[in-house]
């Protein structure tokens, strides 16, 4: 049996431990069905990741395997494949059902892979899946705002410097929204502003003030990537009669859905791996969406959202990543390349 390398787990432990994360080998997979076995040229480390590994009771007699976001080179194609074939360089998130990608193989379903940017070396690839898929799904599926054409309509994005903000504020540009993005910090103002929004306020403030301040009473549609629960009072307050709020961030507390009454606002959430979780039957439809937006990659519509590059993939540099997302002040994406 062919081995590979992989970085996994047996523990969850705190990332300062070394045994939270290791180097490991582990069989190299055959893709069967609609997979593709891809080798894997750099992977990207999201929340998802560190919400997965952080502290719990529980053993895996196997290594547990990581990892939502890739570029790689298709190495062989299942027997029910149709729209790739080997040798094509692809980017995806993957399946949070199925192991994870820190490896230097994976298998994953055609169904929700995308053709790579060919403008982009593989490390700014590997950047763009998770929070592309995110942010198109959460914009354009939940909330319902049309591609194009919005006139006179705004967005709220909360922790908007971070990945999917990253993407979100360039996608509802595009789309004709007026962007308001929050943040806290200098840098990550800075950064927002980079990506095209139109205001930046900050999220430990009251929202209603800071927008009075730019002319707004309100807002049509609000993006939460942050602390739902924490925000929750500010988003009621702050959306317009007949809006949509749409978040990302799961929570235990318990929300009061009466301030949303009286304005029949819509609420709704949203999680990337829906799809691939439940095998939809629209599952290819991230396959259409990453290809497009390779396809503005590629037209120079939207830029890469990577801020740091790591190197090799290791089990030293994964738990980097991981411990850097966890301080919670990362600005864009953290990517690892090369085994």
């Amino acid at each position: 049996m062919t081995k590979m390398k992989a970085v996994g787990l047996y523990q969850y432990l705190p990332i300062t431990d070394p045994e939270s994360l290791q180097d490991v080998e582990i069989p190299k997979p055959e893709p069967k069905g609609s997979d593709l076995l891809v080798r894997v040229m750099a992977i990207s480390v999201n929340p998802v990741d560190t919400k997965i590994r952080s502290p719990k009771e529980r053993v895996e007699k196997e290594p547990r395997i990581l990892g939502w976001d890739v570029a790689g080179i298709v190495e062989e194609t299942g027997p029910d494949t149709s729209l790739f074939k080997k040798g094509d360089q692809v980017f995806y998130a993957g399946s949070v059902a199925r192991p994870g990608a820190n490896s230097e193989y994976h298998l994953v379903d055609e169904r929700i892979v995308g053709r790579k940017p060919e403008i982009l070396s593989y490390s700014e690839a590997a950047a763009l899946p998770l929070t592309s898929l995110t942010a198109w799904e959460a914009l354009f599926d939940r909330l319902g705002i049309p591609e194009t054409g919005n006139v006179n309509t705004n967005l709220l994005v909360i922790g908007a410097a971070g990945g999917v903000g990253s993407i979100a504020i360039q996608l509802a540009k595009r789309a004709g929204l007026t962007v308001i993005g929050t943040a806290s910090r200098t840098e990550s103002t800075q950064w927002i502003k980079d990506r095209g929004a139109d205001h930046v306020i900050n999220h430990y403030e009251e929202f209603v003030p800071q927008l009075k301040q730019i002319g707004l009473e309100g807002v049509d549609y609000i993006l939460c990537l942050n602390r739902t629960d924490m925000h929750w009072d500010n988003m009621a307050k702050a959306i317009n009669p007949q809006g949509k709020i749409c978040s990302i961030y799961e929570t235990n507390e318990k929300l009061n859905l009466f301030p949303l009454f009286n304005k029949s606002v819509t609420f709704v959430w949203e999680l990337m791996f829906t799809r691939s979780l439940f095998g939809t039957p629209d599952m290819i439809k991230q396959h259409e969406i990453l290809n497009k937006i390779s396809d503005m990659v590629d037209s120079r519509i939207l830029q890469t959202t990577v801020n740091e590059v790591l190197s090799p993939i290791n089990a030293e540099n994964v738990r980097k990543a991981h411990a850097m997302l966890e301080e919670g002040k990362t600005i864009g994406k953290i990517v690892i390349e090369g085994f």
